[in-house]
């Protein structure tokens, strides 16, 4: 049986992730919040982020800049864009 979740952002039960996706407690609180659709969601947003601000992500600033951006996706107002962000033609 699939693992259900409420998940966060669409305020609605969901398939969640199989497994946390990270040994810590940020990570079981996204497997117990996160439905694999948002998680999804985060990835992409994860690359738009690593490419428009050019980021290392072994570096410690860039691995602590993508949880801040992921606390925020997942549980506040939601991930600034950048500001010169122009979404891609599609």
């Amino acid at each position: 049986m699939a693992h259900m979740v409420q998940d966060s952002r669409y305020k609605k039960e969901m398939e969640g992730l199989d497994e946390p996706p990270f040994d810590s407690d940020f990570g079981n609180k996204v497997f117990h919040n996160v439905s694999k659709q948002s998680w999804q969601e985060w990835v992409e947003r994860q690359k738009m982020l690593l490419n428009e601000y050019r980021l290392q992500p072994w570096t410690r600033e860039a691995q602590e800049f993508l949880v801040e951006q992921m606390e925020q996706f997942f549980f506040g107002e939601g991930s600034a864009l950048p500001q010169d962000y122009i979404p891609p033609a599609g």
